[in-house]
This record gives C-alpha cells, structure tokens and sequence, in this order.
C-alpha cells in the first residue's frame, strides 16, 4: 500500500470538504518527486509529494514566489504541510511543449518560451532570489557524471591516463567557456517537458527549483536543443540569432558578436548534453529509472555533430571512436520533427 499516496487523499478530501474530489498522477520525474492531479467541482489542482528526508522544497517554494512576482506563468504554492512534504499547487494543465510541439507551430511556442526567458534573464537579481552561482566546481562535476556513469557504467570501459587527460581538458574548455558569459538566472531545465502549453500566459514554467546564477546560454541551449526533440540545424540557428538580438537590445550582452556568442552556445550545449548523458545512465543504473536511456543517442548525437564544427576537440572525437562511440552519428539520425 502506498502510504503516502493514502495521506494525499486523506488531506486532499479536508482541503475541499464537501467537494466530489478525484486524486490521479499527474506526473514523475527524475528526482523522488511525484505529482498529483485533484479534481473537484469544475476546478483542478496539484499536489506535490516531496519526501522531507529526500528532497529539500523550500527553494521550490522561494522560487515560485519570485517568478511568479515576475509575472512569469509558474506553480504557485497555494497551502502546505512541511512536514509531510505535502504541497497545493495551482494547476498549469496537461499539455507539455513536447506534445505539442510541431513544425507548423514551432514558432509561435519556441518565441513564448524565449520571451519569458528574457524575463528571467532580464529581471531576476541573484541577491533577491538568493541561488547558488553556477562555478567551475559544479560544471566540472556535472560533466564528471558523462566518466562515471556513460562511459564506466553504460559502456563499461576503463579509460587509460592518456585517455583521461583528454577528457579533462575538454571538460576545462568547456567550463572556461561557461565562466566567459554574462550571468544570469538560469532555469537549469528549461525544455520541452518542463514547458506546459497553457492559454493565456504561455508557457507554464515547471521543475525550477535547481536554479542557479550562470551562463547566459544555458537555458537558452536546454531549449532549443532539447534532449528530447530534435530540430534542424538551420531552424536552431534561426532562433538562436533572433535571442542574440533580444539580448542586445535588452543589453545583457555588450560587444559580443554574434559568431562569439553562436560559439558560446555551442559549447554550452556540449557542456549540457554531456551531464545528460550521464544523468541519464546514473538514473538506469542507480535509480532503476529505465525510460531516459533511449534520449541517449540524441544527446551524444548533439555532442559528436558540435564538436566537429571546432578543431579543438578533434582529440575528443577520436577518443569518441575509441571508445565505440562513432563520428558518423549525425544529428539528422535522431530528428524527429
């Protein structure tokens, strides 16, 4: 029996006494969260189970509230029992970017969601929203995930001294990379199953809770080159000019080309897609979480197909083959729009 499953009904019935009330999943994710739908009269709501020995809510909580006073679309926290882990949340809907998303209005969603990233990058204040910076420690860990868990663990190969060293200077490069942009507050997760298609005030804005202050890039490269939806590289580029312009007007970037900040991104979506791919095998391995492996080939397709276009990380690639991983994965492999 689930047991906490049993204390949501419970709280759920006093919460709307004399409601006609139906609790179903609304969703899970990666960490040890999980989400509930509460139907009652003509109106919805979600409860949020967050375990209090596993995950820590309040800047779940804190967050919600600055976004939100922002302006921006998120879960607002509407009643809570902390002890329990147990949260009432508004209900941002049913529709996540990703099956919505099409060619005919790619468009139209990618322009809102870039829209309310200016008014994150734009209007957040480290010292308001107090986040943690984004520092070489912790894009050097999130990069170690790719060693121990792709490579050691999906691949189960042992890499040599020579070997390493490669590693760890592109794991340098791209951290280097990261540091040189302008800072600001960054989502840390903001692609298409995070993204909620809701009318009006589109998009919903979910999972924010890991947010950090850091590259400019960051969430801008989660977004359009998304682990879990591919799209032709001319159309990425597209957007990714059309947010350079925004971000020139708005001045967040001051004297910075737009090949510097393509290569930026570029590189940060390395950076990115290389703690996805580990993230991903951690959460087959450890969390006996198998459904992400298949995005697996996605994501080192992103890797492979960038780092061609840099004469800097020719070593990486041959390590790459080295290791069973080919050069001849292209991006076009795994599009899927």
């Amino acid at each position: 029996m689930d047991k906490r499953l049993e204390k949501i009904n419970n709280w759920a019935k006093y919460l709307f006494a004399g409601d006609d009330i139906r609790v179903s999943p609304a969703s899970a994710d990666a960490s040890f969260r999980r989400y509930f739908r509460v139907e009652h009269q003509s109106d919805s709501h979600i409860i949020m189970d967050a375990p209090p020995d596993k995950e820590d809510s309040e800047p779940f909580v804190r967050i919600s509230s600055y976004l939100a006073n922002l302006g921006l679309n998120v879960p607002r926290v509407l009643n809570s029992q902390d002890e329990l882990g147990f949260y009432l949340l508004t209900d941002l809907g049913s529709i996540p970017y990703l099956d919505r998303l099409s060619t005919d209005n790619a468009d139209r969603l990618y322009l809102d969601a870039m829209q309310a990233l200016m008014v994150m990058q734009t209007r957040g204040v480290q010292r308001e929203v107090n986040i943690p910076p984004y520092d070489q420690a912790l894009l050097l860990q999130e990069m170690s995930l790719f060693s121990e868990w792709f490579l050691g663990h999906e691949l189960k190969v042992s890499i040599s001294k020579k070997q390493n060293d490669t590693l760890q200077a592109v794991y340098q490069l791209l951290a280097e990379s990261a540091l040189q942009q302008p800072r600001v507050f960054v989502h840390r997760d903001y692609h298409s199953r995070n993204l909620m298609y809701i009318e009006p005030d589109n998009p919903g804005i979910l999972d924010f809770q890991d947010a950090v202050w850091g590259p400019v890039t960051y969430d801008l490269v989660s977004l359009l080159r998304d682990c879990y939806i591919a799209w032709p590289k001319q159309q990425v580029e597209l957007w990714v000019h059309h947010y350079y312009k925004l971000l020139c007007e708005a001045k967040l970037l001051v004297n910075v080309s737009a090949p510097q900040f393509m290569r930026w991104f570029d590189l940060m979506g390395i950076q990115r897609h290389l703690k996805a791919t580990g993230i991903f095998s951690r959460l087959k391995y450890r969390d006996n979480k198998l459904s992400y492996v298949k995005d697996i080939p996605r994501t080192m397709s992103y890797i492979v197909s960038i780092a061609a276009q840099y004469s800097e990380f020719e070593d990486f690639l041959c390590l790459l083959d080295e290791l069973g991983i080919p050069q001849t994965l292209s991006l076009t492999q795994v599009e899927n729009v």
